[in-house]
């Protein structure tokens, strides 16, 4: 049964959204979070696990300090603060991907507290306080076999793979978000593309959405406007693309318009977004804190950072991407409003690196902004997924700028590159695209042209000037577009104009 929805522009004709954000992110350590077994995707199931990570009797943790370096590294780039004296905790739930029947967690004394990331959406900054940053372990992985939507609905077995049970998984917490009004949706999704930034400038994962390195869990509710009380929250979970993330604020909003326009009370709950429909479903109700009954880790010592450590992991930070951007945007000699551009295409490292390749800024920004972003929309995909690396776009760029192709052929060895044909350079030799010089056979056309269209060739002799375009395209397109069309230009004039 699909759920009833409000009108997006009418939901905000009467209702303040707030939003809040719970990030996991999966960190790039080479063993577990509290073992040494191995972290490599794609692994065999079940094939990289021990006594520790399945929590059998008489096993014993030990912290990963990689992990909690990164953690507290994270911590630093938002801005927070750096906790003194930190511990473990046990969450308490029973789920078939957690083999210890508890995650060992961070409940009461977290690594890092209150902090801030500030985004941008459409010029106006807004800012997303950030609650808290802990450290704890991942899940294993339900694999629900038989049914036609891979939940456990409908299926005829499961399977649970633990390769991913104990590897280090960093949570990010947001405070509420209120104020975003109707950019709400693009202000979630602009806060993740921001700190899966962060996350890569620091080195400390891959982030890969697709491979469930960066999680969000999107918490949405609704209260009338003027009203001194936030209404009733879902939390969407493990929402996996940045544009779901979007999707799903949207399509939660106008759900629970529906339901308290007909007098209904939110459902505070879980609920699963589904990538094909953009829509949500009912999950399960909400626990607090309480039903988890936490308590102290017993098998791990607390943590108690050394504040001249910390002091020194914060002069050891990279570039953050907002001081970078505002570097290169100068650098550049470009507006905000084209940074934006680029941000919002997922181009700012692509052209960086382009440019780092030895083509010029505006080269780069108009080929990854243009003729490679429609190919990425025509594939369905993002740019930095083509087939083509910034030093071949740079070399393609290179091969214009030396007269040894022109723009039209070099779309042409584009098409070469992404079909695997080898760099730029290559395929225009393999190809033949060079552009033709003033050759016999270029001269040919040039004068074929003149014969062929008599009636434009008169009225550029009659000073008619700008008629001389047609002529252009005639030799163009007899040439197959090899011609370069400044010199085709000079030739013509020669022998229409000069004569």
């Amino acid at each position: 049964m699909s759920d009833t929805l409000v009108d997006y522009d009418e939901v905000l004709t009467r209702y303040e959204p707030v939003i809040g954000l719970e990030t996991h992110v999966e960190l790039g350590t080479e063993s577990k979070m509290f073992c040494g077994c191995s972290t490599t995707f794609g692994a065999e199931p079940n094939t990289q696990t021990c006594p520790v990570c399945l929590g059998l009797p008489g096993s014993l943790p030990a912290a990963n300090a990689v992990a909690i370096e990164s953690t507290i590294r994270i911590g630093l780039a938002l801005g927070c603060r750096i906790a003194s004296w930190s511990r473990f905790a046990r969450k308490n739930y029973f789920y078939p991907d957690i083999p210890k029947g508890f995650q060992t967690s961070q409940y009461d004394e977290p690594l890092c507290t209150a902090g801030h990331l500030d985004v941008e959406v459409d010029g106006e900054t807004y800012r997303v306080e950030i609650e808290r940053v802990h450290l704890e372990e991942d899940t294993g992985k339900n694999l629900h076999v038989g049914g036609s939507t891979g939940r456990i609905h409908g299926a005829d077995h499961s399977l649970v793979d633990y390769n991913r049970a104990g590897i280090p998984l960093v949570e990010i917490v947001t405070r509420p978000i209120p104020g975003a009004g109707a950019k709400a949706p693009e202000v979630a999704r602009a806060y993740v593309t921001e700190l899966r930034e962060i996350l890569l400038a620091l080195g400390v994962s891959e982030v890969r959405m697709e491979q469930g390195n960066l999680r969000c869990d999107v918490n949405t509710s609704l209260a009338p406007i003027g009203s001194l009380e936030w209404g009733t929250r879902t939390e969407t979970k493990n929402v996996n693309s940045l544009r779901s993330v979007e999707r799903s604020v949207r399509f939660e909003m106008r759900r629970q318009a529906a339901v308290l326009d007909a007098g209904g009370r939110v459902v505070q709950e879980t609920r699963h977004f589904h990538e094909d429909s953009g829509s949500t479903s009912t999950g399960r109700s909400k626990e607090e804190a309480t039903d988890y009954r936490y308590f102290p880790e017993p098998d791990l010592v607390p943590i108690a950072p050394d504040e001249e450590w910390v002091e020194k992991l914060r002069a050891a930070l990279p570039e953050l991407p907002a001081a970078r951007r505002a570097r290169l945007r100068d650098e550049w000699g470009i507006s905000p409003t084209e940074m934006a551009w680029l941000v919002n295409a997922g181009a700012v490292e692509l052209v960086s690196d382009t440019v780092a390749a030895g083509a010029d800024p505006a080269d780069a920004r108009k080929w990854w902004l243009g003729e490679l972003a429609r190919r990425a929309n025509d594939a369905g995909t993002d740019l930095g997924d083509l087939a083509v690396t910034p030093a071949q776009v740079a070399e393609l760029i290179g091969l214009v700028s030396a007269g040894t192709i022109n723009d039209q052929l070099a779309r042409q060895a584009l098409d070469g590159v992404l079909a695997g044909e080898g760099g730029p350079a290559q395929v225009v030799e393999s190809r033949g695209l060079a552009v033709m010089g003033e050759s016999d056979e270029l001269v040919a056309a040039v004068e074929a042209a003149i014969e062929g269209n008599p009636d434009v060739a008169d009225k550029v002799r009659g000073g008619k000037v700008q008629a001389i375009g047609a002529l252009v395209g005639a030799v163009m397109k007899t040439t197959r577009g090899k011609a370069d069309a400044a010199t085709v230009k000079r030739m013509l004039e020669e022998r229409l104009i000069s004569s």
